[in-house]
């Protein structure tokens, strides 16, 4: 089941990200200001338990994934794919031009997944990561490629 993040789910989140060390590390209070509304947000629940999330925003004609994790428990069901396929309608309700994100360098995993959805590699941001240090390539992809 897909649905909004809500503030009762920021434990759970946290912990995925603690599980997940190639994502962005976000504070309780980044996840706050998800679950109020400042930015959009899903979690996956499985057996009454979240077992991913993504956060996106819109930034102009385009939609912006900021953080994004499935639990390793949970990887390789298709969950990802589902949320990111409810990124892509929230996007279509505003005509997003285009679908952007950045990934570590050294996460190959994510960069398959992502290629697996049509995304290609726009650029790099040279130590964007911290703890540790690391480049981020950004990664693009048109609107009209979604299903």
């Amino acid at each position: 089941m897909i649905r909004l993040l809500e503030p009762r789910d920021i434990d759970a989140v946290l912990t995925i990200q603690s599980a997940c060390p190639e994502i962005a590390r976000w504070t309780a209070w980044d996840y706050g200001r998800v679950a109020h509304g400042e930015m959009a947000g899903w979690v996956a629940e499985k057996d009454a338990s979240v077992s991913a999330f993504l956060v996106a925003r819109r930034i102009a004609d385009d939609l912006e994934i900021l953080n994004f994790a499935v639990a390793p428990r949970e990887r390789r069901q298709g969950i990802g794919a589902t949320l990111l396929q409810e990124a892509f309608a929230w996007g279509r309700t505003f005509n997003a031009r285009e679908v952007l994100l950045e990934v570590r360098t050294s996460n190959t995993t994510a960069l398959q997944f992502y290629e697996r959805h049509g995304f290609t590699v726009a650029g790099r941001r040279k130590q964007y990561y911290v703890a540790p240090i690391e480049d981020a390539l950004v990664l693009v992809r048109p609107i009209e490629q979604l299903p």
